[in-house]
């Protein structure tokens, strides 16, 4: 079969991004095949300076800035802006994660960038949406994780963050999913499209069942830590040898399938206290203790080998030096080398693959690193459009002007 090309082969965004939550949504849109141009400060986006773990780079950028291009613009230089300006006329998709206001007062709203490019996708990132009592305030991930009650449903007596950047993620895929949407209805109609996404709004739009459940339920659910809080039996067990493991049972049959492989005693699967899951949660202490005191009772490997038997879903329990040499992650290859300023890293592939096209090799973009007949180009086409001045490229050799 012969190769296809990129599912997003020429289109072109151009971002003005920093942090996580927009140089994700790019990122995803670069691994599509998009040419992405990410526009910085002229001291780099501040995420390149959160640590240097990865070979002298950091962790969050390499992660959210993989196959991209990047030019250093400072906004309150003329020739900068205009050379801003030109890009995104010559873009498909406009993406910042600027606050409103900021956008607004740099002419690169959604609103002013529309009235001149009627075709232009444009996407806005911003903490807490483009209106309304908090929308100009600063918004970082764990505020927003605060905000938006996320605080409230983990850990287990005291409340605890989640582990990672979910905020900004959330926010980045409804970014992703409906800049794709609209280059789909583009492609019917030729409009281009105004997109706010809000943090807050994604992250409690991900929260909705158990904000649903305290709403029209009993109110805020105690926090369950590493017990699922409406399923039972679902949650973290100790074996023999000292691991950990996590078993989750999602129906009345599997709970029947668990006491019969694993307890080695069918007749709890009927039992009243356990037959449905309403009774188990009702009783999930002494379920708990029932499942805690057969592991203890018998090896690791039987326990495991029992579990496996009776088909019940259960997974180990994991710190990252387990995940990074995975055997299913290795035996799949999801791992790849990519270069950066300070040499090859090995990084995660991301998760899909698309049948036909295989992912050319990528890089992660010094400061301003970029290809100047890729900008050449893309200003070409805005010119082409009848919008674009002349503009000084940040090219070498320095003056080069077209």
């Amino acid at each position: 079969m012969s190769e296809v090309s990129a599912p997003l082969a020429d289109i072109v965004v151009v971002s003005v991004e920093q942090a996580i939550s927009a140089p994700f949504a790019t990122r995803q849109l670069a691994d599509l095949g998009a040419t992405v141009i990410k526009i910085e400060r002229p001291e780099g986006d501040f995420a390149r300076h959160y640590d240097s773990l990865v070979n002298g780079n950091s962790a969050f950028f390499v992660w959210a800035n993989v196959g991209k291009q990047s030019v250093a613009i400072d906004m309150r230089n003329p020739d900068d802006e205009r050379l801003l300006k030109s890009l995104i006329a010559g873009a498909d998709v406009f993406i910042h994660n600027m606050s409103p206001s900021a956008a607004k007062g740099r002419g690169i709203d959604a609103d002013t960038l529309r009235a001149e490019h009627s075709n232009l996708i444009v996407c806005a990132i911003s903490g807490y949406g483009p209106d309304g009592p908090r929308s100009d305030d600063k918004a970082y991930d764990l505020a927003i994780q605060a905000e938006a009650g996320a605080f409230s449903v983990t850990g287990d007596e005291v409340m605890s963050k989640v582990g990672f950047s979910v905020a900004d993620i959330s926010a980045g895929m409804y970014a992703l999913t409906s800049i794709l949407a609209a280059l789909v209805r583009r492609d019917r109609s030729g409009e281009g499209a105004s997109i706010h996404v809000s943090m807050l709004e994604a992250l409690a739009e991900w929260l909705s069942a158990p904000l649903y459940a305290a709403t029209y339920g009993t109110g805020q659910a105690p926090r369950t830590g590493r017990r699922h809080h409406a399923i039972a039996p679902y949650g973290t067990f100790g074996l023999s040898d000292g691991r950990t493991i996590l078993i989750a049972v999602q129906s009345d049959g599997e709970w029947q399938s668990l006491a019969a492989a694993l307890l080695e005693n069918p007749a709890l699967g009927t039992d009243p206290r356990f037959v449905t899951n309403s009774d188990r949660l009702a009783n999930v202490v002494e379920l708990e203790t029932l499942i805690s005191e057969q592991l203890a009772s018998i090896s690791g490997e039987e326990a495991m080998s029992r579990l496996a038997a009776g088909r019940i879903a259960v997974a180990r329990v994991n710190e990252l030096a387990g995940v990074w040499r995975h055997e299913q992650l290795r035996a799949r290859g999801r791992f790849h080398e990519v270069q950066t300023e300070n040499g090859p890293v090995e990084l995660l592939d991301p998760p899909f693959d698309i049948s036909g096209w295989a992912r050319p090799p990528s890089s992660i973009p010094g400061l301003n690193e970029n290809d100047p007949k890729v900008l050449a180009t893309i200003i070409d086409r805005g010119r082409q459009r009848g919008v674009v001045p002349k503009v000084k490229l940040p090219a070498k050799p320095p003056g080069d002007s077209i």
